[in-house]
């Protein structure tokens, strides 16, 4: 962990975890490794997990064992934050205490999370009329007739409205609880726990839910791995396709179609993502300027950057600086 990242000086922040009967072991652990307190580590300065029961217990699991949790949802009304991680059913109404729990920590000024069904728990309680959110993509058409009233995004990662989020299913609750850390601690305390989960730091929410057909891995020692390795390295420079294909000694058509074997997309798309995830690490770490970054990120200067940051991110890179900094 970089020795820049300091102790935190608030009181740490609630997070309120909602476990049922029949829960998913998978959904329940999610939010609990993520805001998880380390002995030591700076997440016990900044957050205190506290799993609820939404109904009396033992809780039964669907993997065959039970819970025993001591709190209920009382625990709601002390929560700076409520996770929903899932839900047992989608044709199941969630109990009307569970529902009346969340819209008082809401009005309180809690944020709300729904991972996965969990989003239908949240939409059942009004928290996302007129506004944009997302669930798994299987059941994203049973969501949509459920709640007219909300805008449904079925192919993102998570949705961020700000005082409510709701992501897609399993691996993609852990990208919006990541997110959720990276908005409020800032990119050091998240990528801290990437690197703690062995995930990848950050995934934008925007981001496609599955891929129709998966992307072939690079085998070790084949000759694009090493040319995508040195690109990366290389992003200050004027790479483009026929740079790159000499480099492997291959023909124009040649390189371009092993390039998309391999990496599932075009030369300029890759360099294009792999530039603004560079031009996001820097905004994030460090305090070099604007024009600094785009010249680093290979976009030769600040207009060029913020043509290309607003058209993928809908923000300028100052904006995301701002936003994704938290405390320094």
């Amino acid at each position: 962990m970089s020795s820049s990242v300091k102790p935190s000086t608030a009181s740490p922040s609630t997070v309120a975890v909602v476990a049922f009967d029949r829960i998913s072991p998978f959904h329940l652990s999610v939010p609990c490794i993520v805001f998880e307190e380390e002995q030591p580590g700076l997440l016990a300065e900044r957050y205190r997990l506290r799993v609820c029961s939404a109904e009396p217990g033992p809780l039964r699991v669907n993997a065959g064992f039970e819970l025993r949790i001591e709190r209920g949802l009382p625990t709601l009304s002390q929560a700076d934050i409520v996770i929903v991680p899932s839900w047992r059913a989608i044709e199941e109404r969630p109990p009307e205490a569970l529902l009346q729990a969340l819209r008082r920590a809401h009005r309180r000024g809690a944020i709300i999370v729904g991972l996965c069904l969990g989003a239908f728990v949240v939409a059942e309680a009004g928290l996302l009329d007129g506004r944009k959110a997302t669930t798994h993509w299987h059941w994203a058409a049973d969501f949509a007739r459920r709640f007219p009233a909300v805008e449904l995004q079925p192919d993102v990662l998570y949705v961020d409205e700000g005082d409510v989020l709701t992501s897609a299913g399993s691996a993609a609750g852990i990208d919006c609880c990541l997110h959720l850390i990276r908005k409020e601690c800032g990119a050091e305390i998240a990528n801290h726990v990437a690197r703690r989960l062995v995930v990848s730091p950050h995934r934008q929410g925007g981001q496609s839910q599955y891929i129709e057909q998966p992307l072939p891995v690079v085998p070790h020692g084949h000759q694009l791995g090493a040319l995508l390795d040195w690109a990366r390295a290389h992003l200050d420079q004027p790479l483009d396709v026929d740079a790159l294909a000499s480099r492997v000694a291959m023909s124009r058509r040649t390189f371009t179609r092993h390039f998309r074997k391999v990496t599932g997309t075009s030369v300029t798309r890759w360099l294009l993502e792999q530039r603004l995830f560079l031009a996001q690490r820097l905004l994030e770490t460090s305090d070099e300027s604007i024009d600094a970054i785009a010249a680093a990120a290979g976009f030769g200067g600040a207009a060029s950057l913020r043509q290309h940051f607003g058209a993928a991110y809908a923000t300028s890179p100052s904006a995301w600086r701002r936003g994704f900094r938290g405390p320094r």
